[in-house]
Formats: C-alpha cells, sequence, structure tokens
C-alpha cells in the first residue's frame, strides 16, 4: 500500500453487498426551450436566465412559492432547468403549475414583442435521490430518467406539430407520477387529460411507459402519427401494443360486439381503428356486397378499386 492511499476518495459500497436506507424521495422537475441551438448566440444567455425566472413567476402565481424557495439540487442545463421538490406536492405541480406556466409563457411571449416566442418541455418524475448540499446532488437513476423523458420523441412531436400561437407547454410524466398522483386522484384533473405513450430517445437504450399533458392543446395532438403507434386515443389514451385489444385473457368473452356499417359509392373503405366486427355494405349498379364481419383491429384503407363491369364473368 502506497502511503498517499489514506487521501483517495472513498466510494460507496458496491450495489447488491449491503443494505442501507435509501436516500430521500424527491420530486424533480426538469425543462427545456425548444429550438435553443438554433437561435443566434447572442440569445443563449438570454433564454438561461430567462427559463428559471419564468419557472420562478410561474410557481409563485400557482401558489407554490415554497417549491422555488424550498428547491435542492437545482441546476442550469444551459437551454433549461432542473431542481428537486417536495413530492407531497407533486399533485399540484401537475394542477395548477402546468396550467399557469402555460399561461404565464402566453403573457411573457405575447409582452415580448421581437423575441421568438418560449416554449417549453417539461419533465416530471418522483424516486429516491441523493441531497449533498454541493454540485453532486440529486444524481440518480430517477434523475436520468427525467431527463430521457424531457429528450423523448412523444413530447418533442407534441410541441413540433403544435401551434407555436397556443402551446407553449407540453409535459411528460414519469409512469411513477401518473400512477401516484393522478390515476390515484389526487391531482385535479381527470385521467382523460392525459396521454399514454412509449417514451423512446433516438440513439439511446430508453423505452418507457409515460404520460403526456399539453395544457392548452392544438393541432392533431390526439392523433397517433404524432405521438407514435403507442397511443391510442379511442381507448382514454391507453398505449397498447399492436394487436392487442387492452383486455385480459379471461375478460374477452364477456365483452359485447359493436358494430360499424360504413357506405363506399365502390369499394370498402376503413379508415381509424375499429375494435369487435364491422358490417358493411355498398351500394351501387355494380358493386359489390360484403355480408358478415371483419373481427378485429382494421386500419387504413382495405377497400377493392373497381374499374368496370365486375359482373360480366357472371352473366
Amino acid at each position: 500500500m502506497y502511503e498517499h492511499d489514506a487521501d483517495l476518495p472513498q466510494s460507496t459500497a458496491a450495489p447488491h453487498t449491503r443494505s442501507r436506507p435509501l436516500p430521500p424521495y424527491r420530486g424533480i422537475l426538469a425543462v427545456d426551450a425548444k429550438d435553443f441551438t438554433g437561435r443566434p448566440a447572442i440569445e443563449h444567455e438570454v433564454i438561461s436566465r430567462l427559463v428559471p425566472e419564468l419557472l420562478r413567476t410561474s410557481l409563485e402565481r400557482a401558489g407554490l412559492a415554497r417549491v422555488w424557495a424550498d428547491r435542492v439540487f437545482p441546476a442550469s442545463t444551459g437551454d433549461g432547468y432542473v431542481l428537486g421538490f417536495d413530492p407531497t406536492l407533486l399533485p399540484l405541480v401537475l394542477h395548477p403549475w402546468l396550467l399557469t406556466l402555460q399561461e404565464t409563457l402566453t403573457d411573457f411571449n405575447i409582452h415580448s414583442h421581437g423575441t421568438v416566442p418560449i416554449r417549453l418541455r417539461v419533465s416530471l418524475h418522483v424516486g429516491p435521490l441523493p441531497d449533498t448540499g454541493d454540485a453532486f446532488g440529486g444524481n440518480g437513476t430517477v434523475r436520468n430518467d427525467t431527463h430521457r423523458l424531457l429528450d423523448s420523441t412523444p413530447v418533442k412531436a407534441v410541441l413540433a406539430s403544435s401551434s407555436e400561437n397556443i402551446t407553449h407547454v407540453a409535459a411528460i410524466l414519469s409512469d411513477r407520477c401518473y400512477e401516484d398522483a393522478v390515476a390515484s386522484g389526487y391531482t385535479g384533473r381527470h385521467p382523460d387529460h392525459f396521454i399514454e405513450v412509449a417514451a423512446t430517445v433516438e440513439g439511446k437504450p430508453f423505452a418507457q411507459r409515460a404520460w403526456i399533458h399539453v395544457p392548452a392543446p392544438s393541432g392533431p395532438l390526439r392523433n397517433t402519427g404524432v405521438l407514435g403507434q403507442g397511443a391510442h386515443p379511442g381507448d382514454g389514451g391507453q398505449a397498447r401494443p399492436e394487436g392487442d385489444d387492452g383486455l385480459r385473457p379471461g375478460e374477452r368473452h364477456h365483452v359485447t360486439q359493436h358494430w360499424t356499417t360504413n357506405s363506399a359509392p365502390s369499394g370498402n373503405v376503413n379508415t381509424g381503428t375499429v375494435q369487435g366486427g364491422q358490417s358493411v355494405s355498398n351500394h351501387h349498379t355494380v358493386g359489390d356486397h360484403v355480408g358478415g364481419n371483419k373481427a378485429g383491429q382494421v386500419r387504413g384503407f382495405q377497400g377493392d378499386q373497381v374499374r368496370g363491369d365486375k359482373n360480366q364473368d357472371r352473366r
């Protein structure tokens, strides 16, 4: 052993070798400004300073000044900001704060003539994170996942496809956030305000169930082309794997079939997703009649294009 070994920093014990207390549970909130890197360099410092000020103002307006005053491991990320907060306040951060943040950004963007509007992606998570009181506090899997959710494809797609004049905030919640604060009934927003998505990050080994919430939606928010194949708007925002009807095996025989009737001049046109059976009839002098039903999920255009008289060989 070298005589200076005692000066080396001490590492923690290896995982799974001994039990120790969990770090305190924290809510964690992170935001990013849309299109920050595309702005001229002269605007970067201004935006970096504006984002935390807008967070502070919106929290005060929402009656949550203590979230800002008592924040832990706060840090600027250049194009955004991250902070930890008391997790018991999570339902209030979800509502009314997200709505108040939307209103605060609307006011700011209206009165900031000549400035490109500031629009924010928000990520919310909850879990055990150490608070060492220094620059290294708040590090852990929960924080890593918070930033991955913030960079995930669904929340970026929502903000990109929405009107910059209306939608200034798009939030993504971890599944733990949703279960603890929304599904439990503690948040003053119905679960239908949230859309389940599969959160993935391009180029990263990350995929998690998450929930999108947009306080002031515009554009095709509930379009699966925007949120990805994981989002099924017709099922209360529930994301399901392709071909999954959302039912446990023992429940399927209890379901009443719902029938949909479509009419088309020449052929069968099916749009969207059809659960259960479908009866299709076409009314035309040379058209087809389709009897029976088509069960399961039907997507896209599945009809025939008819040219000429299809009955000429039957005469």
